[in-house]
C-alpha cells in the first residue's frame, strides 16, 4: 500500500508517524510511505539464519558490532528509509544516532568494504 501525499514525507516525519506497536512493516520510498510485507517462509528462514551466523561470529571475535532485529536505515537522499532483512551496526556509531519508537535512525550511509 502506498500512501498518496501531495508533499513528500521527510525521514524525521516518517519516524514520528511510524505506528508503535504495529504488526505491519513500513518503509519510506522517496518521500512516500509504503507498506511492505514482513518476511515469511523461506525468506524469513534465510534472513534469520544469516543474522544468527553474523551474531555468532561477532560474539566469537568479540567485535564491537550488533545485529538489530529491527531498524530503519536512512538513505543518503533523506527521503527514503528502509528496514533491511539484516544489517551489522558499529556500536560506537550508535552514540550519534537518534533512537525512537524502537527504531534506529542512522544518519550515515553504510560502509562498503
Amino acid at each position: 500500500m502506498v500512501q498518496a501525499l501531495s508533499n513528500p514525507v521527510s525521514f524525521d516525519d516518517f519516524l514520528e508517524w511510524y505506528p508503535d506497536p504495529t504488526d505491519r512493516r513500513y518503509e519510506l520510498h522517496r518521500g512516500a510511505i509504503v507498506e511492505t510485507p514482513k518476511p515469511r517462509g523461506k525468506h524469513s528462514e534465510v534472513a534469520g539464519f544469516a543474522n544468527g551466523q553474523l551474531f555468532l561470529e561477532i560474539t566469537r571475535l568479540a567485535l564491537p558490532y550488533l545485529v538489530p532485529k529491527e531498524c530503519i536505515i536512512k538513505a543518503p537522499d533523506g527521503l527514503s528509509g528502509y528496514e533491511p532483512d539484516g544489517v551489522v551496526l558499529d556500536r560506537a556509531s550508535l552514540a550519534t544516532s537518534h533512537c525512537g519508537k524502537n527504531l534506529l535512525q542512522l544518519p550515515w550511509a553504510l560502509r562498503h568494504g
